[in-house]
């Protein structure tokens, strides 16, 4: 799917992954729509980019319907949908307080999961209408899984379970999707330098980095962008979740 003169979503668009990958198709070319919760950081990263804010929540259906109709109105229509849009907080199953409030869970799970898959599907709606483009191609959709799809450390729990749905969907709407030309991938990213991450202390941040085999550094959030742009361009790889991580196998804790 080429980028350039192309209409591209970017929910959590606002910051950290979905900042730089917003810039980078800015950058390539694609009239870029950047979705955030927060309605600031969305206006001020698409007057960067010379971008659309759109405010909004993944996980609402009302929401989504008029992001993906904006979006759907530029160029010959939606064609590229990246899902960034995430929360990670950490509770333990048992924590000092006792069980974890089943609210924290769901809403975790809201927003990662139910969020990623409402957005996926009304893009895919979209596209499946469009005209095709060369070798019958409609659209292309990324979505954000994590190293804790299958390296969940304590207190993970939650994330680690919202994050490893996101991988599972990935072959089989890949399959569905197929026929109407429209490629599934998914990243997960391990330890990236994200403004949460940038906010702990340096010293934190160096462990972090530290427990990393190579390049033993965190992630730059354009390294992730630059995978997305393969995830889009390369037209052969479809169903794949690329682990992005440095190697990394996360600890228990």
């Amino acid at each position: 799917m080429r980028i350039e003169g192309s209409s591209a979503l970017v929910t959590g668009g606002g910051s950290g992954l979905g900042e730089a990958t917003a810039r980078m198709l800015a950058a390539r070319g694609a009239i870029v729509h950047v979705m955030d919760l927060n309605e600031a950081a969305a206006a001020r990263v698409a007057a960067d980019i010379g971008g659309i804010a759109i405010a909004g929540d993944v996980a609402s259906e009302a929401d989504a319907e008029r992001a993906i109709a904006r979006a759907g109105q530029a160029g010959d229509g939606l064609r590229i949908l990246v899902n960034c849009a995430g929360i990670g907080p950490a509770a333990r199953v048992i924590g000092r307080e006792g069980p974890m409030p089943l609210a924290d869970f769901e809403r975790v799970i809201r927003i990662n999961l139910i969020g990623t898959f409402n957005m996926m599907r009304l893009a895919a709606a979209h596209m499946a209408d469009l005209p095709e483009h060369d070798d019958k191609a409609r659209g292309v959709i990324v979505n954000t899984a994590s190293v804790a799809a299958t390296d969940g450390q304590i207190g993970q729990v939650a994330y680690s379970a919202s994050k490893g749905a996101i991988v599972s969907m990935a072959l089989p709407a890949a399959r569905e999707l197929a026929r109407f030309g429209i490629r599934v991938n998914t990243i997960a990213p391990g330890i990236f330098a994200t403004p949460l991450l940038k906010s702990l202390p340096a010293e934190v941040q160096q462990s972090l980095a530290a427990s990393i085999p190579y390049p033993s550094r965190l992630g730059d959030p354009a390294e992730y962008a630059d995978a997305v742009r393969f995830c889009i361009e390369n037209q052969y790889l479809n169903a794949e979740v690329i682990r992005l991580d440095g190697a990394i196998r996360m600890q228990p804790k």
